[in-house]
Formats: C-alpha cells, sequence, structure tokens
C-alpha cells in the first residue's frame, strides 16, 4: 500500500488526493535497470530509521566509491565497501535485522534522486534492504553541484550535545539542502529539503523550524509526522564534509492561507567534522527555490 492513514488525512486536508493517487502509482517494490544503473553511479546514500533501544530517529549519510551501493535482486540494495562512521547513532539500527530504513540517493551533478524504503538487514560486508516503495522525485529544489573531489582527511570524534550551539546555529541557518527521516507503525523514510540559504530558520537552541514548499502531492513524510512525531535531521557542508545530525520531534503548522511550516524540537546533536570525505563544487540554486522574505 503507497499511503497510510497519516498520508491519507494529509491529502484530504490540503485537497490533493486524486493527484496523490495518480503520482502513487508510480511506486513499486521492483528495481528498474534504469535505477539500478543510477545507483552503482553514487557516492553517497543518506539512510533513515529508528534506533531500536530508545526509539530516536536519525538520518545518517553514507559514502564510498561508486558502486558501493548496488542493486542485489530486482527488490534489494546491497551497501558494501561503504558503511556508517564509527559512533553514528544508527549503527544498532543496521545490525538489528528486519529494522524499517528509508534511503534516498541523490546527485546533485544531474539533480536526479531516487528513494528506496524497505526493511534492513546485516550481511558479512555490510547490509542490504529488501524493498517496500521504490519510486523517483522530480528535480524540484534541488542544487545542482558540478563536480566533487575525494580528501584526505579522516573524519573526526562525534560530539554530542543537548541543543545547537551557535556556531551550529549558523551553520543550520546557512544551509540550502537538509535531509529528513520520518517513521511510520510500519516503515520509514528519507527525504529530502532544500532551498535557498535560509529557508530554514532556528528560533532558540532547541527550535527551528522551515516552510513546507508544495512538492508531489504524496505526502509521506507529513503522513508520517501525522501519525508519529519523532523526526531526524541531516545537515552536511558539501565543501568541507561536515555532518550535524539532530534527533526530536516535528509538528506540522497549517495557515488560514494554505501555507505549512513545520516546526522542530531538538533533543539530541551529533556534530562530526569531516564526516564525509567528499567534496562538492559550490550549488546553482534551483530555480524552484522561493524567494525569502
Amino acid at each position: 500500500m503507497t499511503y497510510h492513514c497519516g498520508s491519507r488525512a494529509v491529502q484530504e486536508r490540503v485537497g490533493v488526493r486524486e493527484v496523490a493517487d495518480h503520482v502513487g502509482r508510480s511506486v513499486g517494490q521492483g528495481i528498474r535497470p534504469v535505477a539500478a544503473a543510477f545507483l552503482e553511479l553514487q557516492p553517497m546514500l543518506v539512510l533513515g530509521a529508528a534506533d531500536p533501544v530508545g526509539g530516536a530517529v536519525w538520518a545518517s549519510l553514507l559514502t564510498g566509491e561508486p558502486g558501493f551501493v548496488r542493486a542485489t535482486g530486482v527488490r534489494q540494495i546491497s551497501v558494501t565497501g561503504g558503511g556508517l562512521r564509527e559512533g553514528d547513532p544508527l549503527a544498532r539500527a543496521l545490525a538489528t535485522p528486519g529494522t524499517s530504513v528509508g534511503t534516498i540517493a541523490l546527485d546533485p551533478r544531474t539533480r536526479r534522486r531516487m528513494r528506496l524504503n524497505g526493511r534492513a538487514r546485516p550481511t558479512p560486508r555490510g547490509f542490504a534492504v529488501e524493498a517496500d516503495q521504490v519510486f523517483s522525485n522530480c528535480p524540484k529544489y534541488l542544487q545542482k553541484r558540478e563536480s566533487y573531489e575525494k580528501a584526505e582527511r579522516p573524519p573526526g570524534t562525534p560530539r554530542r550535545s543537548a541543543e545547537l550551539s551557535p556556531g551550529q546555529r549558523r551553520f543550520v541557518e546557512s544551509a540550502d539542502t537538509f535531509f529528513l527521516a520520518t517513521v511510520h507503525t510500519h516503515g520509514a523514510d528519507a527525504s529530502h529539503r532544500g532551498g535557498n540559504p535560509g529557508f530554514v530558520h532556528v528560533t532558540s537552541p532547541n527550535e527551528l523550524h522551515w516552510r513546507d514548499y508544495p512538492g508531489n502531492s504524496m505526502f509521506l513524510t507529513l503522513g508520517n509526522l501525522e501519525t508519529d512525531p519523532r523526526a531526524g535531521l541531516l545537515f552536511l557542508d558539501w565543501a568541507e564534509g561536515t555532518v550535524l545530525q539532530l534527533t526530536g520531534t516535528a509538528r506540522t503548522e497549517y495557515a488560514a492561507d494554505g501555507e505549512r511550516t513545520v516546526g522542530f524540537t531538538v533533543t539530541e546533536v551529533v556534530r562530526t567534522p569531516a564526516a564525509s570525505p567528499i567534496r562538492w563544487s559550490p550549488p546553482e540554486y534551483s530555480p524552484a527555490n522561493p524567494s525569502l522574505p
């Protein structure tokens, strides 16, 4: 089933159920050859899941040489030769067979993205995910980055805190992209959010919010939040490789004019310097990005 009751509730509230039904026909369980070829070219994969101990939801970044993630069956991807960094908060989740995970492969060079949600199991060389949902999204709000190179600097030590520091607040507010992990009773999802720098607003060390721009009308993310407020955010420094991971709870606020805003309350922060060895070129902002006030 493409949609659960949370997504249906949001679609009904916004008045896009028929559009969502049409878009939902593109969601399948099988990995088509063009999708398999796309995956094998990617040097990074974003993963979202809940920690089986404590239940906190996190989004994590995996990197490796192209080919480290590939389709190994009609409904399966395998990740080898690249994995989570030491101390990553999702390490337990990937070591637990049957964990619901959401994945998103995004290529800034072509502004293409692919999402695959399913159930993970550990393997001798990494992990595999059996797909429940496979689909692609349009390039809306994706910033284009022409190229990347690999750096030799090893990852730094992850630092945990209960709130955002002043420097981390500035980093979040300067971001043009972040990734968002959410869950529901029978699954998980990882999605992308993009906009011009400043589209994320930090109002306190534990509170931030962003406007929910119009998308494909599926409302998988907001639908999950409708039934389970747990969420995880991942911010990446595309030039330096630093990764900032936040876990907490999110809620959607609906204005009378139809505008939607998502608020996020931070409960824990993990910052890892040089977590990613990939260094991307400066962005060309998406022409779809709304102007900021």
